[in-house]
């Protein structure tokens, strides 16, 4: 299980388009990773186009976003085309960089267990460490918090 103050674990992924994108890409900047369960659906929509409203402060203080989940990149590509989204968002169709993170958990769903993403984020720092983790996050409210703690610490 990962902590706040652990190095965050490097991964390699694909984005809309098949071009590899890494963890280690961004080095000295800060990092949102963020992990969600489907694109297109209600709550993963608001949270990506809420990330997508606020790309110019997290842009301002050198912070990428990057959106996580198991979805093809075809997925992806229709997903970012039909929002205008204008955050990075990787396919992880094995799941491993999702569990890695500890974001892959047994579900419930009318009485049914089964294992999926559970929405999640983690605030890297620009020397590579998790700086903060939310998990079990509720869309409501999730990216002015990311994002004001990140205007704090960067006054820091």
């Amino acid at each position: 299980m990962l902590k706040e103050g652990n190095s965050a674990p490097d991964f390699t992924l694909r984005d809309k388009d098949g071009n590899e994108v890494s963890l280690k890409d961004f080095k000295n900047q800060w990092i949102v990773v963020y992990f969600y369960p489907k694109a297109d659906t209600p709550g993963c929509t608001i949270e990506a186009l809420d990330f997508t409203a606020n790309i110019d402060t997290f842009s301002d203080k050198r912070a990428t976003i990057l959106g996580i989940s198991n979805d093809p990149e075809a997925k992806l590509d229709k997903f970012i085309n039909k929002h205008n989204l204008k955050i990075i968002l990787l396919s992880d169709p094995e799941h491993k960089v999702i569990a890695n993170y500890g974001a892959w958990v047994k579900k419930q769903m009318y009485g049914k267990e089964y294992m999926g993403t559970q929405r999640s984020t983690f605030l890297i720092n620009p020397n590579g460490q998790i700086e903060r983790i939310w998990n079990e996050v509720k869309v409501k409210g999730h990216v002015e918090e990311v994002k004001n703690l990140l205007l704090e610490l960067s006054l820091e």
